[in-house]
């Protein structure tokens, strides 16, 4: 079990994210680190462990026999008998269940615990989608605060260059005081940015289970990879969201198993003695002579319906969890589908953006050059660097809604 355990969780799940996220980070603080510490640490992670821990120590709980049922009775009233009074008598009884319901119990509690192994798999698993959901959230953040960090020192200039063409009456003192009012909007984003990511490392830390205010060093740059890098595949049938249906079917069956040995007989094998004073006066044969008396017993279901009805109900939800888990797989086969073309979409708007970022860019520097011969349009300026903010920001946006779906897709079948 517990190479099995390493084998799925290193070889798909682990690696699988890590080799598609990580090389496409450069200057950042290893994922594969962060997300190892993730789970050693999330106590969401260890709780589940311990479940599955216990789960396996339930396993011996059923390889025993029923209680050996002892008794002692002390007659108050002497019952004579022919060899002499009977002073007390001592009882004890061993049931056994039906050959095989030891071995059926304990392949019924295997089962539930290998549904819970699986729901181990499957909670690293969405840990860390979770993580590296956060660990490009906090990217994304820094990087449009760097973008208006830099469009602030633009407008600037701009301003620099617009005071001087005051001086000179080329521009109106109307268009510093848009500047200005360019200047303050552009601060209060880069507040609200702030905000926002010390609520995401927060958040981050959390799923690390350590101090809120760690300090996380995000990656300084992201590069978008090549479409060739991005193999895709539909294979869903190893999922552990559906591989937890497989386990809870077969734990149903060998419920099912354990119900038809119940419902056969119990034996029973037990002894009485009886201890026997002598008689006085009296010369008899065995006079005094304990009493040793053998016994076996049988537990016989006559009534038997809660039988019947177990065995109806452990059919009806195996029927249940089928359904269920082609209910399940339908939503993630759809979720995978949305994930594929949304990634397709997001490389699609990147590249779109940046292009329109560059032509942007190469307008303004156009503007700029005419100042030296013409009056500032401040209005063209501001509008054209407004739409290169613009382009950025979606730029990025664009970046993150890739990984975004990156992430569901190695989520979904890796």
């Amino acid at each position: 079990m517990k190479d099995l355990k390493q084998t799925r969780m290193g070889g798909q799940t682990f690696f699988g994210i890590i080799a598609l996220l990580c090389f496409n980070c450069l200057g950042a603080q290893d994922l594969s680190q962060l997300l190892s510490e993730a789970l050693e640490n999330n106590p969401e992670i260890q709780a589940f462990e311990l479940q599955f821990k216990i789960s396996e120590a339930e396993i011996e709980e059923v390889e025993t026999l029923p209680d050996t049922e002892v008794g002692i009775a002390y007659f108050a009233s002497e019952t004579e008998t022919r060899v002499g009074p009977q002073r007390f008598k001592f009882s004890a009884k061993q049931m056994i269940p039906w050959f095989g319901t030891i071995n059926s119990r304990k392949k019924y509690k295997k089962a539930v615990s290998e549904t819970k192994y699986e729901e181990i798999i499957l909670a690293k698993r969405q840990l860390i989608a979770a993580v590296s959901q956060s660990y490009y959230n906090l990217y994304t953040l820094k990087e449009k605060q760097r973008i208006l960090k830099e469009n602030t020192a633009v407008l600037k200039t701009f301003k620099t260059l617009l005071l001087t063409a005051v001086a000179v009456d080329k521009a109106s003192a109307v268009n510093v005081l848009k500047l200005q009012i360019r200047q303050d909007e552009i601060l209060e984003k880069q507040f609200l940015l702030e905000q926002e990511y010390l609520s995401e490392a927060a958040h981050f830390n959390a799923l690390l289970n350590r101090d809120l205010k760690h300090k996380i060093n995000t990656p300084k740059k992201i590069i978008l990879p090549e479409v060739q890098d991005l193999e895709e595949k539909d294979d869903l049938s190893l999922h552990p969201e559906l591989i937890v249906y497989d386990k809870l079917y077969e734990s149903v069956a060998q419920l099912e198993a354990l119900n038809q040995k119940e419902s056969r007989p119990k034996v029973g094998f037990g002894v009485d003695y009886v201890a026997v004073d002598e008689r006085a006066g009296l010369t008899i044969a065995d006079n005094g002579k304990d009493i040793l008396m053998p016994m076996m017993s049988f537990s016989i279901p006559i009534f038997n319906r809660k039988y019947r009805s177990k065995s109806l109900q452990n059919e009806l939800k195996q029927k249940e969890i089928v359904l269920q888990k082609q209910n399940r797989f339908n939503r993630l086969n759809k979720a995978l589908q949305q994930a594929m073309n949304n990634s397709r979409a997001a490389r699609v708007s990147y590249e779109t953006q940046q292009k329109n970022s560059q032509q942007a860019d190469e307008l303004i520097q156009l503007l700029l050059k005419k100042y030296e011969t013409a009056t500032i349009d401040l209005n063209e300026l501001l509008e054209l660097q407004e739409l290169q903010l613009q382009f950025q920001i979606k730029k990025i946006d664009a970046l993150q809604s890739f990984f975004k779906h990156r992430i569901k897709i190695n989520y979904l079948i890796n």
